[in-house]
């Protein structure tokens, strides 16, 4: 086991903030967390670093999660069972499940970090969510000092959310998810109800899409929207959007008519958060080295030289602006470290 001392973090998070780790160690085999050095440090595990907004130097162990590899497990009637690593990057994993003529993860292409880290936040784009095709995963529980197996009626799903965000184990580094599982149905409806998604097909004279036909108009539309981050560093959507009581849904409709807002199956209204932050006057504008991409007001990004605190500040400046107009509440996506 090699354990580095004082790592540079900044390109090991996708808004390129500065930190280092004062002890990190990158994981390529489940058996090293077994590691004694592991056990009683403070500890943080890392994915990609895309949904991180790193706030300083971590005084303890980061894990980078890195295990590789990916295999069909087995297949039935109805699904296959696809299993990947936590380390392996999620965008390309989607891709090698289509290659494979294996559909299901289409909507979600090109949405950055890795597979570890998807389950956790529940990643979800154009109607579908990393829930909905998830099986189970594999984690070393290191207050058990054991590796155990977790379902998806046990993973407690819910929009942006899981077991181990509501447990705080992502942030308190109790576990280590090191590969997931995917049931794949064997049936396949393109999922294209989203209009960008619909227009961007029409636009190529595509009635009939392929799997492969949904993933390139989805990944064509978020590279239309979306920065790079090797480009202009971001962490992706910033702000969950909002969710609110049908009241507060009508009542806002009443007084903008254009406001976005989505039916939840629990009777509440999801809020589109990028509408909210536009019209609160914030697309495309910077306060010092952050602000909200000009493309898309949901995404927050580095114009250079940013640190964690300049990202708390344009954040919370954002949030006032949204409540004062609107009386909603922003609640940040990415982790805070």
């Amino acid at each position: 086991m090699i354990l580095q001392e004082r790592v540079d973090l900044t390109a090991s998070n996708t808004l390129a903030l500065p930190g280092r780790a004062a002890l990190y160690a990158s994981i390529v085999d489940p058996v090293q967390l077994a590691a004694a050095e592991f056990r009683h440090r403070p500890r943080f595990i890392l994915g990609g670093g895309s949904n991180l907004v790193l706030t300083g130097d971590f005084d303890g162990l980061l894990l980078h999660m890195a295990i590789p590899g990916k295999r069909l497990l087995r297949e039935d009637a109805e699904a296959w069972y696809v299993e990947a690593g936590a380390g392996e990057n999620w965008h390309d994993f989607v891709q090698w499940t289509l290659a494979q003529g294996w559909p299901g993860l289409e909507n979600l292409s090109l949405i950055p970090g890795t597979v570890g880290a998807a389950p956790i936040q529940n990643i979800g784009a154009y109607g579908l969510e990393v829930a909905e095709r998830f099986h189970s995963l594999r984690a070393w529980d290191f207050e058990k000092q054991a590796f155990l197996m977790v379902d998806r009626n046990d993973c407690r799903f819910a929009y942006r959310d899981s077991l181990f965000k509501q447990e705080g184990w992502h942030l308190s580094g109790r576990m280590a998810i090191t590969a997931v599982v995917f049931r794949l149905p064997k049936v396949w409806q393109p999922n294209t109800r989203y209009a960008d998604v619909a227009q961007e097909l029409a636009a190529q004279g595509i009635a009939a899409p392929t799997p492969q036909d949904v993933a390139a108009a989805i990944s064509a539309v978020r590279r239309r929207k979306l920065p790079d981050p090797a480009v202009t560093p971001n962490a992706g959507s910033f702000f969950h959007n909002p969710l609110v009581d049908r009241a507060k849904a009508e009542a806002l409709a009443a007084d903008y008519p254009t406001l976005p807002r989505y039916p939840q199956p629990d009777g509440r209204f999801k809020l589109a958060a990028g509408w909210l932050i536009e019209q609160a006057g914030w697309k495309g504008k910077n306060l010092g080295p952050v602000g909200m991409y000009e493309k898309q007001a949901l995404v927050l990004v580095n114009r250079g030289g940013a640190t964690g605190a300049d990202v708390r500040r344009t954040m919370a400046a954002v949030q006032a602006a949204v409540h004062e107009k609107f009386t909603v509440d922003l609640t940040p996506e990415p982790i805070f470290l």
